[in-house]
């Protein structure tokens, strides 16, 4: 596990980084070749929901959670960044299910709260870091929190410090980053940094959300794409599809991706 243990740290030093980590989420082994071919590719994520939908399964944990780390395992060995997986809430246990996701070759993984009970959700993640102490792997948790896709009704405010609180209590447990999933504008993005500190805020890029390099500015260690990286894919397969079924052509600006 030397290895597997050196790539863990490694990627976890790019999360305290000045410069923001930017992940581009993949799905499947040609998706993943194609962006550790980059020469920014520092880092690939799996997305649960991109994963799940590969295979006709709806979001969550409806994939079962062999199929899902067969494919995170197909990835891994494909490539030769560090690969961090969504493991959604843990499929029921999250120290074994982040003990197999090491057994693949993963170093580390989102695994989110649902908004349980902090206790619960601090458990989870105390699960999880234990599971990569017993593998010997320092298990990179980007330990994710909801509060800001639930309750839509909810005061902005009530939002924040239970994103802090939460957040806090995941750092305390052993995450690396807490990942607050949502649109979030500059003065919630500032909030939170200076609510959980700077460097270990997690965020997502979304339509309309602030780019990277604003994100960056903020203090926020870390942007990933979740689905959106995947619909923007089948986009233009669509798109190419009606260009088709008209008189279109295959463009030439096409590369041999696969």
């Amino acid at each position: 596990m030397s290895a597997l243990s050196d790539k863990a740290q490694s990627f976890a030093r790019l999360h305290t980084a000045p410069e923001i980590l930017r992940v581009v989420n993949i799905w499947d082994v040609v998706s993943a070749r194609a962006i550790a071919a980059l020469p920014e590719t520092k880092a690939l994520a799996t997305a649960g929901h991109s994963i799940a939908a590969t295979f006709g399964y709806e979001d969550g944990e409806n994939i079962p959670v062999e199929l899902m780390l067969d494919m995170v395992g197909r990835i891994v060995a494909a490539v030769d960044v560090p690969v961090t997986a969504d493991l959604d809430s843990g499929f029921g246990n999250p120290g074994e299910t982040t003990r197999r996701a090491i057994g693949v070759g993963v170093v580390g993984a989102n695994v989110e709260d649902k908004v349980k009970p902090l206790a619960d959700a601090v458990a989870a993640v105390e699960a999880v870091i234990a599971a990569g102490e017993a593998e010997g792997v320092p298990f990179v948790l980007n330990a994710r929190t909801d509060v800001f896709l639930t309750g839509a009704d909810r005061p902005l405010d009530d939002k924040v410090a239970d994103a802090i609180e939460r957040g806090r209590a995941f750092l305390a447990a052993g995450a690396t980053s807490v990942f607050v999933p949502g649109l979030l504008d500059a003065e919630t993005t500032r909030r939170l940094v200076e609510g959980l500190g700077e460097r270990t805020l997690s965020v997502i890029g979304v339509p309309g959300a602030l780019t990277a390099a604003e994100y960056e500015a903020l203090g926020v260690a870390r942007i990933s794409y979740g689905p959106q990286t995947q619909r923007v894919a089948l986009t233009a397969l669509q798109d190419l599809a009606i260009d088709l079924y008209g008189d279109g052509v295959i463009p030439s600006s096409v590369r041999a991706l696969n």
